[in-house]
């Protein structure tokens, strides 16, 4: 790798899109004029050639083995990201008779809920606002109707950075959108029929999502759709029913032998979780001076929040941090404050860095 490339690079921590292997990016970079020797880059290419074919289903198989999914599952490439997922799971899961739970999470949640009640009977099951969405609710504390035929939960929420810390055991299968933390930590599959989310969050670039569906559930779903809206229509396509997200779909691959080659899911689960702890142990020994809002049974181990005692400190700590090289810690403005996303590709260097700078700031800066 150039040393030069390498040492111009600076630590993202923007919460979507996210930061990317750097040896993935330079491979790519290396192969993108010229394919493969195919005298093209693979992104003009025909989607039924059979460079793209290989790539993608390469890319299938990765998703499932690095995900440890089973067979019971197909695996789908889409486009619209995870919020057309909010309308497409109502769209096919809720037929005449039947509907879903919704838990309240906080603002992709909210998303969530908006849209399916355009197509389908929804409910509350639960709602963080009580707690302000610091929060995920316990496994008691859902309510589950009769007739219902899903619980959708929001497994990481980006802005608020909270996350299930146990998985909801219910009497109903789950749907979760893991967008921010896709493959960030193994899930117990028996208690799913669908999984999805967008890949921009810690797997690839924007333009992608990726849904794990159970196939015992396909030939029932909803038909009376249009076409790119029907799952059962992509299992059939091979999710090749119109042109996919080429370029998406390509580095997802790489990303996904990336993480094979360091120790796969489990790898990831545990650095996610010594990063995690970097920036809560600075936190938490700061004697108040940076605070995180969130419950410590829900800390987010992706999206890690947290005030200054004033608003001016704040914006010191974010032009100081930019000068030191750590990017994009603005906390989204719905909430301010600030937020350092740690997906899957940032390096723990990183992370010990930012929270070292956060000792230092603190030092310099006495309230």
């Amino acid at each position: 790798m150039n040393d030069s490339v390498s040492a111009n690079r600076v630590y993202n921590f923007s919460a979507g899109p996210c930061t990317l292997p750097l040896e993935v990016l330079v491979e790519a970079q290396a192969e993108f004029v010229d394919y493969q020797g195919s005298g093209m880059s693979l992104i003009e290419m025909s989607h039924r050639g059979k460079h793209f074919v290989a790539v993608h289903e390469e890319a299938k198989t990765l998703a499932k083995r690095v995900f440890r999914c089973p067979d019971e599952f197909e695996v789908l490439f889409l486009q619209g990201g995870a919020t057309l997922q909010f309308a497409m799971v109502p769209m096919n899961l809720l037929g005449e008779g039947r509907r879903a739970g919704y838990v309240n999470s906080g603002s992709w949640a909210k998303g969530a809920i908006t849209d399916a009640q355009c197509h389908g009977e929804i409910y509350t099951a639960w709602d963080g606002k009580d707690s302000g969405y610091t929060r995920m609710p316990t496994s008691d504390e859902i309510e589950i109707r009769d007739d219902t035929r899903y619980l959708h939960i929001t497994s990481n929420e980006t802005i608020g950075g909270i996350r299930y810390g146990e998985w909801p055991q219910v009497p109903v299968p789950l749907v979760a959108d893991l967008s921010s933390e896709y493959m960030a930590r193994p899930i117990p599959w028996e208690r799913f029929d669908l999984v999805y989310g967008g890949v921009q969050k810690n797997l690839g670039p924007a333009g992608l999502a990726v849904v794990f569906i159970r196939k015992a559930i396909v030939e029932g779903l909803n038909k009376n759709i249009a076409r790119y809206l029907r799952y059962d229509i992509h299992v059939d396509k091979d999710s090749m029913f119109n042109t996919p997200p080429v370029f998406a779909v390509y580095m997802l691959g790489k990303v996904l032998k990336w993480m094979e080659a360091r120790g796969g899911i489990d790898a990831m689960e545990q650095a996610a979780a010594r990063k995690a702890g970097l920036l809560y142990g600075a936190i938490d020994a700061s004697d108040g001076y940076y605070r995180c809002p969130v419950e410590a049974a829900s800390r987010s181990h992706m999206n890690v929040v947290f005030r200054l005692p004033s608003e001016a400190l704040e914006a010191k700590f974010l032009d100081e941090a930019g000068k030191a090289r750590f990017l994009n810690l603005k906390g989204h403005r719905s909430v301010g404050g600030l937020r350092a996303s740690i997906y899957n590709a940032m390096p723990e260097q990183g992370v010990a860095e930012l929270a070292d700078f956060m000792a230092s700031f603190r030092a310099a800066n006495p309230t």
